[in-house]
């Protein structure tokens, strides 16, 4: 039984605290936007997908909690609040995309003049709701398909994977993505272990993915970041898999701090490396990785571990959340829920599930 990062039964939104764990488990309440937003920019909720489907939930709560009589003013609101949303993290695609994919709805309910304000709410509310399963039963498909994949190259019976910050049911309406791939893995009994870096400086991998791998009891093994390149000399690495807040037209990929220099050591070792992206994080928009917003985070985050200080007072510091993957070294592929793909194919085999409503 995989973790539940998010509750929600209709009007009713909770999420696990995910800065107390892995001490602590605690669900704390998400009554409106503003709750959401400011625990997708506190970071006690985090993961592209998660952070799109807990945002839009946010949304969800708060119009069922509204008494708004015109439909233009409900409209408005909407398109108001999503906008709000996304400032809370930039980065991660989901939140950006699920907005336009809402504003467009909106615009296209406003067009019918005889559908009810209560009618245009619940339309509205159903389809957030969707948003759960249909990220589940994606990330279940993804992982089936990367799975799969490095199975057929691996070059041992069973496979040894290294992944980075947190992809799972936590990052995730549930399964995950790239620790999805693992979970895959173990569940066919293709996996020999699996191996997670600690991911400062939130540390990520060390509280959340190793705490989601000890409760599901697959074969781990936490690692320091500095650690990456020997771990991969010595241990016969089969793959690397990470997650995606964002893939770009041309395959450049932008995920967490760290991400980008397992590229480079997974090229140099003969390593494969996979980037594990649902269409939700797919931005066809942009088309390099040149193009992509960094979010930079507070200087506390590297000075500071639970508010107690670990650097020298009045050092200087740069603190950028996420870094950018060139295409060239995704050597494994890119894992989608329709398939693993070249990062020079992903727009070409994409294009017929975005046209076709995919956010």
């Amino acid at each position: 039984m995989t973790l539940e990062a998010i509750r929600y039964s209709k009007g009713k939104l909770s999420i696990l605290d995910q800065l107390l764990l892995p001490t602590q488990t605690q669900y704390i309440n998400v009554n409106n936007t503003n709750d959401g937003w400011q625990a997708i920019k506190k970071m006690q909720v985090r993961g592209a997908p998660a952070i799109a489907i807990v945002g839009c939930l946010s949304l969800a709560v708060e119009m069922l909690k509204t008494d708004i009589t015109s439909s233009e003013e409900l409209g408005n609101f909407i398109c108001e609040r999503l906008d709000y949303l996304v400032t809370a993290r930039p980065t991660a695609v989901n939140m950006g995309s699920s907005a336009k994919h809402f504003k467009q709805r909106v615009t296209t309910l406003l067009k019918d003049r005889d559908l009810k304000v209560e009618d245009f709410k619940m339309i509205i509310v159903e389809e957030i709701e969707k948003m759960l399963e249909s990220d589940r039963s994606d990330n279940v498909a993804l992982a089936k398909y990367g799975a799969g994949d490095i199975m057929e190259r691996c070059t041992h019976n069973k496979a040894r994977v290294l992944t980075h910050c947190n992809t799972g049911s936590l990052a995730t309406a549930g399964y995950g993505t790239a620790l999805g791939v693992i979970r895959a893995l173990h569940e066919d009994g293709n996996l020999d272990h699996a191996y997670c870096t600690e991911t400062r400086p939130y540390n990520q991998g060390a509280r959340l993915t190793a705490y989601e791998l000890v409760y599901e009891k697959i074969p781990a093994t936490l690692i320091c970041d500095s650690m990456a390149a020997m771990l991969m000399e010595r241990k016969k690495i089969s793959a690397v898999v990470v997650g995606a807040d964002r893939v770009v037209a041309n395959g450049d990929t932008a995920n967490k701090i760290g991400t980008y220099q397992l590229a480079i050591n997974a090229k140099y070792h003969n390593v494969l490396f996979y980037v594990a992206c649902p269409t939700t994080s797919y931005d066809a928009s942009k088309s390099t990785g040149a193009d992509i917003i960094i979010e930079e985070r507070p200087a506390e985050e590297l000075t500071k571990i639970q508010n107690i200080p670990i650097a020298a007072p009045g050092i200087n510091c740069w603190n950028p959340a996420f870094d950018v993957t060139p295409a060239e070294l995704i050597t494994g592929g890119i894992i989608t829920e329709h398939g693993v793909f070249k990062p020079s194919e992903l727009k070409h085999k994409l294009k017929p599930f975005i046209t076709k409503g995919g956010l």
